[in-house]
């Protein structure tokens, strides 16, 4: 207990950015997943190869060598001078855009063909149709996998730890050198994770029962 009282400043500090963190890529990882899952059932073959091209290489790229990317080699050739706190919002909300994608996807794919169809006999667009026909309907099967993306990129907020980011996982560093036992830093900071993710879970819980069909 000494370990967290004694540095409380330094934990609040992390719980604080490991939230942020989260918090931006969500947003970001979540707009840009519905665009390209968009661009993924579009009519438009130059958008669906897009869509699928943004998603294989985001997926099947490790997530340290895209931080390595975003902080050794965009800053040189396009934004020179951007915040380490930028540079890791990019990687995190990038790479988790490819699975949110792959969730919205697999919902729109769980809506009858008939309602698109209907729509566009009404004279309804493309991006009408999507967004205000099968996006809503696609929404209650994609809240549960997106519980599980929301976690995982809680956890891999502590990457940007090795990048100058102020975050949980980051301050077992400056504990262990300061003297502390390294068995007691880590449940403290396993404790703080939890409590992220458990408020995760617990607010993708609600939703489901919000959004859930009446049976």
């Amino acid at each position: 207990m000494n370990v967290l009282l004694d540095n409380l400043p330094l934990f609040r500090e992390g719980f604080i950015g490991t939230l942020s963190l989260t918090a931006a890529s969500a947003l970001i990882a979540l707009v840009l997943g519905v665009v390209i899952a968009g661009c993924r059932v579009s009519p438009i073959p130059p958008l669906r190869w897009f869509g699928a091209a943004w998603v294989t290489l985001l997926r099947n790229t490790p997530l340290v060598l895209l931080f390595v990317v975003a902080f050794f080699i965009l800053p040189k050739v396009l934004f020179p001078g951007m915040s380490p706190y930028v540079l890791a919002v990019l990687a995190l909300s990038f790479y988790t855009s490819s699975f949110v994608c792959e969730a919205v996807r697999s919902g729109i794919n769980t809506v009858d063909v008939g309602q698109a169809e209907a729509a566009r006999s009404l004279g309804m667009t493309f991006t009408q149709t999507l967004s205000l026909i099968v996006l809503p309907q696609a929404t209650r099967t994609v809240i549960a996998p997106m519980s599980s993306i929301m976690i995982a990129l809680t956890k891999n907020s502590a990457i940007a730890g090795a990048f100058s980011n102020a975050e949980l996982f980051g301050t077992q560093k400056d504990l262990s050198d300061m003297g502390y036992n390294i068995l007691f830093v880590f449940f403290w900071i396993a404790v703080a994770f939890l409590i992220i993710t458990f408020s995760i879970s617990g607010l993708f819980r609600l939703l489901e029962r919000k959004l859930g069909v009446a049976r």
